[in-house]
C-alpha cells in the first residue's frame, strides 16, 4: 500500500508505521545520506572542511543549533536546506494544529481525537516542504507571537471558561511541532522573549498565562545571530546560550575561487546578458573589492561586507555593459575595465563605514577599494612598477607626459574605445609582448586594464568622471589640481 493511500490511524498501524522525533528522523537520513556519498548542503562553497562537519557532527548529536556569523554568510540558506534531511511525507491527524503524531498526539484535540476515534482517527501526510518554519526576530516580536496567548474569541465562541486550555490561541512554535524551526537574528529578539524558549528548549512545557501544559514539542531549532557585538542592538541571554547544544561559527570565503564560485551561482543573468563574456581579471576584481573592504580601515569590521555585495556588483557590472550597447546599437555587449565603477552603488549600499569612512564619503571609500582591488591584481598579469627597473611602460609615460590625455566615457561605442587605446604609443606593443595569443576584445580589455593598474602605482593620473574616466600625465594633474586650489 502507497502510504499516503492510508486514511486512517487503525491502517497505519496495520502498515507497520513507527513514529520518530524527528532529530531521530534527520540523523537516520543523514546517515544513509553520507553513506551514499551524497552531497547534503548543494550549493553551498568554502564549508566543506569548516562550517559543514559541524554541522553534521551536530545533526549526529541530535542538537539544537546555532549559527553563528557576520551578514552574507549564508547561515539561512543552510538552515532552509536542512529539509532535504526529512522524510518527504510524515502521518498527522487531520485538523491538529500542532501537527499531532497518530502514534503520540501532544494536544488536547489530538488526544480527544484518538480516545473518541480509536483506529478511525483519521489522518493527513505532512509535506518535508511543510515542515519549514522561519520567523525573523525583531523587537516587536511578542510571546503571544512565538508561544501562543489565551484567546477570547474562541472562549465565547466555544463557551468556554479562561481556565480551559482549549481557549489558547497557540503560537508559530508549537505550531510548528515535529518541524525545522528558525529564528533569524536571534540578538534582536528581547532578553524577556529570549526567557519564554527556556521551557521549550529544555523542560518540554509551554507557558502561556495561568496555564503551564506539558507540551513535549518535537521541534528541531536553528537560530542564526550575528556576534554579540555586531551592534548594540541586544545578545542571547547567557541561560538561553546554555540551552542551545552546538554553536557553529561561519565565516567568509577563504579564497578568490571560492568567492567566484558563490557570485557566479547566486548572480541572475537577465535577458540580453546571457552571452555577456566576463573574463577572470574582473571577476577577481569583484572579489578583492570584498576582501579589500573587510579589511578597511573605513569600513566597520564587526558589520562584515555580505557576499551580497559581490552578487549584487556582479549584476551591475552586466547591465553596464548592456546598457552601453543598446544605446550605441552595438550587438554584442562587451565589458570595460572601467565598468566596474558602474557597481558602486552596489558597494555603497552593502558596506558600513566607521567614523574615518564617512567622513571620506561612501563614493570616495568605493573609489579606494576598487584602486586597491586594481593594483592588487595588476601585478599578477604585468610586472610590478615598484620592483622590475625596465622600460616596460616608458612609452606609455611618455605619451602622456608629452600632454596628451585619454577619456572613456561609459557609454561611447566600442569603435570610439578602441581607437582611444590605439592612440597611446607603447600599449598595445606593452600588450602584446605579454598576451600575444589572446583575442582582439580581450586585448582592447588588456590595454585599457594598464592605464588603470600604472594610475594605481602612480606612473600616470587617473581622475573619475560624472560620465566615466580620464587619464593624463600625472604632473599635470598635480599642477591643475594645485592652480584649482
Amino acid at each position: 500500500m502507497n502510504l499516503l493511500e492510508i486514511k486512517t490511524l487503525g491502517e497505519l498501524k496495520k502498515y507497520g508505521y513507527h513514529s520518530k522525533s524527528i532529530k531521530q528522523e534527520l540523523r537516520d537520513n543523514l546517515v544513509e545520506k553520507l553513506k551514499n556519498k551524497e552531497n547534503i548542503f548543494e550549493g553551498i562553497w568554502g564549508y566543506e572542511n569548516t562550517v559543514i562537519p559541524e554541522i553534521e557532527k551536530a545533526i549526529l548529536s541530535m542538537h539544537n543549533i546555532n549559527l553563528l556569523g557576520l551578514r552574507g554568510q549564508a547561515k539561512t540558506r543552510i538552515a532552509r536546506l536542512f529539509t532535504h534531511l526529512l522524510d518527504e511525507y510524515v502521518p498527522i491527524i487531520e485538523g491538529s494544529e500542532l501537527n499531532d503524531d497518530p502514534m503520540m498526539p501532544v494536544s488536547r484535540f489530538g488526544r480527544d481525537q484518538v480516545k473518541t476515534l480509536g483506529d478511525n482517527t483519521p489522518i493527513a501526510w505532512l509535506s518535508r516542504a511543510d515542515r519549514y518554519s522561519e520567523k525573523l526576530a525583531t523587537p516587536d516580536v511578542s510571546v503571544a507571537d512565538l508561544i501562543g496567548d489565551v484567546d477570547p474569541i474562541k472562549a465565547a465562541t466555544l463557551k468556554l471558561p479562561y481556565s480551559d486550555e482549549r481557549v489558547i490561541h497557540f503560537g508559530l512554535i508549537p505550531r510548528s511541532n515535529r518541524c525545522i524551526f528558525v529564528i533569524n537574528e536571534l540578538p534582536d529578539l528581547q532578553a524577556r522573549i529570549q526567557v519564554a524558549l527556556f521551557n521549550i528548549l529544555q523542560e518540554e512545557d509551554v507557558q502561556i498565562r495561568g496555564f503551564k501544559l506539558w507540551l513535549p514539542l518535537d521541534i528541531q531549532f536553528v537560530f542564526t545571530a550575528n556576534p554579540e557585538d555586531y551592534t548594540n542592538r541586544g545578545s542571547i541571554v547567557t541561560p538561553l546560550k546554555d540551552r542551545i547544544d552546538s554553536q557553529i561559527i561561519t565565516h567568509y570565503p577563504k579564497s578568490i575561487e571560492i568567492g567566484k564560485k558563490i557570485t557566479q551561482q547566486e548572480a541572475k543573468r537577465k535577458d540580453g546578458q546571457s552571452k555577456i563574456f566576463v573574463n577572470d581579471i574582473l571577476q577577481n576584481l569583484i572579489e578583492k573589492v570584498a576582501i579589500e573592504a573587510r579589511n578597511s580601515e573605513f569600513v566597520d569590521a564587526k558589520s562584515g561586507v555580505s557576499a551580497r555585495m559581490t552578487i549584487s556588483a556582479f549584476e551591475n557590472l552586466l547591465s553596464s555593459a548592456e546598457l552601453r550597447a543598446l544605446k550605441n546599437g552595438d550587438k554584442k555587449p562587451t565589458l570595460r575595465v572601467s565598468d566596474i565603477y558602474g557597481a558602486i552603488s552596489a558597494i555603497n549600499g552593502k558596506i558600513e563605514l566607521v567614523y574615518e569612512g564617512e567622513l571620506e564619503g561612501p563614493v570616495f571609500v568605493a573609489h579606494n577599494l576598487i584602486g586597491k582591488a586594481i593594483r592588487s591584481e595588476f601585478i599578477a598579469y604585468f610586472p610590478n612598477p615598484e620592483k622590475r627597473k625596465s622600460p616596460d611602460y616608458k612609452k606609455i609615460v611618455e605619451w602622456f607626459g608629452n600632454g596628451n590625455s585619454l577619456t572613456f566615457l561609459s557609454d561611447e561605442s566600442q569603435k570610439v574605445y578602441k581607437s582611444g587605446l590605439k592612440q597611446v604609443d607603447g600599449l598595445e606593443e606593452l600588450v602584446e609582448r605579454f598576451f600575444p595569443n589572446e583575442s582582439s576584445d580581450q586585448k582592447d580589455f588588456l590595454m585599457e586594464f594598464v592605464l588603470h593598474g600604472m594610475a594605481e602605482y602612480s606612473l600616470i593620473s587617473k581622475q573619475p568622471l560624472d560620465e566615466g574616466v580620464k587619464f593624463n600625465d600625472l604632473l599635470d594633474s598635480m599642477l591643475s589640481k594645485e592652480d584649482y586650489e
